[in-house]
């Protein structure tokens, strides 16, 4: 993912890098374009999709019901893929109209600015930033919450340690100076790292549910109102994160007539997983239920080793998710005039000003994430508005302007639904957290 382009334009700096070769404009018949097999593209498919957020699952089935969480997940899973498959079919059909071999479409943007011009890159990539600072804001208050459990006490010696004194005196301090590292593959190994503890945690979850079935006190719910499937919607809408990856990971298979159904394939199984991971949580504690499931979890060593290690893989991979937002900001900033004369007149400013843009990024980021209480309530916001604006709307309004009179009606009247049902969706989640926010 890393970017090495130096403009400041939105218009100029994909969030997305693209290899030589992409940039070289080579189509999909040239040799050595892409080189993963579809073994490799399906493990970064998963890779790129699941997060933190399948944490929160758990917490959306209790709100929404179990069979309501379920379809709600399954929806989301069927959607998402279904437009993922929309992007790429834009871009075969503009690289097959393409006879000079001048075009190239390697990022989410680029095919923004092929519908509406700049303005549709601008509108692109800046939902892309939103959704990542969605991201990094949730890893924050992730870490946050996780290790305020861990280190606060129970018993007749209670005492709490609030989340933020962890934001604020702990995480800050090591994300500032995080920020200062420009290469993200030495921050690779933590990504993995990241990943490979979620699927502890979830493993050691599910044991411990297994644990708690015989223990049932109270039935639960399979639908709980009206407006529980919106928010487990929001909230798998969120866990199904990757989305601007979509480009990138069909490029760089070597077979690429197999990336849709490597791509249905891996979504069916991380569909599943989400499912049963959601219905186990709920099913074991019920009422009970956290909207981050390890707060569920008892301090004993197994879990305690879970949660410190998804804090510190995340505390690591969290520059990962602030890339993006340094990149273009770093880029708006150079190509400020005023940056520029400072720049000349005083030796060092520009390394110090791009320096500062980054401290005040993670200050920012750290600021939002003290002042929201809730970790699902936030990650199901942000799923249900940006998330589905970029997983739904974008795609739907790409395929249907790019594609044209090449559509059969069906395929329009879809494009149509799905442009409708995101917009409504989008709209219905932003209504829910200003209603919220009026009622506190």
């Amino acid at each position: 993912m890393e970017n090495k382009e130096e403009s400041g334009s939105l218009s100029t700096a994909p969030l997305l890098g693209s290899s030589p070769q992409q940039a070289q404009g080579r189509r999909d018949d040239e040799p050595g374009k892409g080189r993963s097999t579809w073994a490799q593209t399906l493990g970064n498919i998963v890779v790129s999709i699941i997060g933190t957020g399948v944490l929160g699952l758990p917490y959306a089935f209790r709100v929404a019901g179990w069979a309501a969480g379920s379809l709600g997940v399954a929806l989301a899973g069927v959607s998402t893929c279904y437009c993922m498959l929309l992007l790429v079919q834009c871009r075969d059909k503009l690289e097959d109209e393409d006879k000079e071999g001048s075009i190239c479409i390697t990022t989410y943007g680029d095919l923004g600015a092929k519908a509406f011009g700049k303005a549709g890159r601008y509108l692109t990539e800046i939902l892309i930033l939103v959704s990542q600072a969605g991201g990094a804001i949730a890893y924050l208050i992730f870490i946050g919450q996780n290790l305020s459990s861990t280190f606060s006490s129970t018993g007749t010696n209670h005492f709490s340690i609030s989340p933020s004194i962890f934001i604020f005196l702990v995480l800050l301090p090591l994300e500032i100076v995080l920020s200062f590292i420009r290469s993200l593959s030495s921050l690779a190994p933590f990504s993995a790292f990241a990943d490979a503890c979620n699927i502890l945690a979830m493993a050691i979850v599910i044991k411990e549910d297994f644990q708690l079935f015989k223990s049932f006190t109270e039935t639960r719910r399979a639908f709980n109102g009206a407006l529980g499937l919106p928010f487990a919607a929001g909230v798998a809408v969120f866990c199904f994160e990757g989305f601007s990856m979509t480009l990138a990971l069909e490029a760089s298979m070597a077979e690429k007539g197999k990336f849709r159904r490597v791509l249905s394939w891996a979504f069916l199984g991380i569909t599943s997983a989400y499912v049963l991971f959601g219905i186990f949580g709920y099913l074991a504690y019920g009422d009970e239920t956290k909207d981050i499931i390890t707060l569920n979890l008892p301090n004993n060593w197994s879990a305690i080793v879970v949660k410190v290690g998804l804090c510190i893989g995340l505390a690591f991979t969290f520059p990962i998710m602030m890339h993006p937002i340094h990149d273009i900001t770093e880029g708006k900033l150079k190509s400020s005039g005023w940056f520029q004369r400072l720049c000349h007149k005083a030796r060092g400013a520009e390394e110090f000003g791009l320096h500062g843009v980054r401290i005040l990024m993670v200050v920012i980021m750290a600021i939002l994430a003290s002042l929201i209480p809730g970790f699902g309530d936030f990650i199901s916001l942000v799923g249900s508005t940006v998330c589905a604006l970029l997983s739904f709307v974008m795609p739907a309004t790409f395929h249907l302007t790019l594609m044209g009179s090449h559509l059969k009606y069906w395929q329009r009247l879809l494009d149509f639904c799905i442009l409708v049902v995101g917009v409504v969706f989008a709209g219905h989640g932003t209504y829910d957290a200003i209603s919220k926010h009026s009622r506190r």
